[in-house]
């Protein structure tokens, strides 16, 4: 962890206010990145040609067996990252649907 990213590192927190802005720091990141994900959702539904392509649930599984494999490696329980992955691929699912049902193609 960079101190130029993190206000505090968690091991040298002393108080409440260092974890919240350690924490409202990570929560920023995290909305940059899911910008991301979902302009690559934008993507999805750009180049996918059948609705019906949009929800794929092997690609679903995939998902988060990679999450959940990434979590283990890292000390973070899988369960809990499978379980916002859930949502997170449920809430990417329904945004790719707006998306592609508002395309003019």
């Amino acid at each position: 962890m960079s101190s130029t990213v993190y206000p505090v590192k968690p091991e040298n927190c002393d108080t409440m206010a260092d974890v919240r802005a350690g924490v409202d720091a990570v929560d920023a990141q995290l909305v940059d990145l899911l910008a991301v994900r979902f302009a690559y959702m934008d993507a999805a539904a750009r180049i996918k040609t059948e609705r019906s392509a949009v929800r794929d649930e092997a690609r679903k599984q995939q998902v988060l067996r990679n999450v959940q494999k990434a979590a283990r490696e890292v000390g973070v329980s899988a369960e809990v990252v499978a379980d916002i992955w859930e949502h997170l691929v449920e809430a990417s699912i329904a945004y790719e649907l707006e998306k592609w049902d508002a395309n003019p193609a």
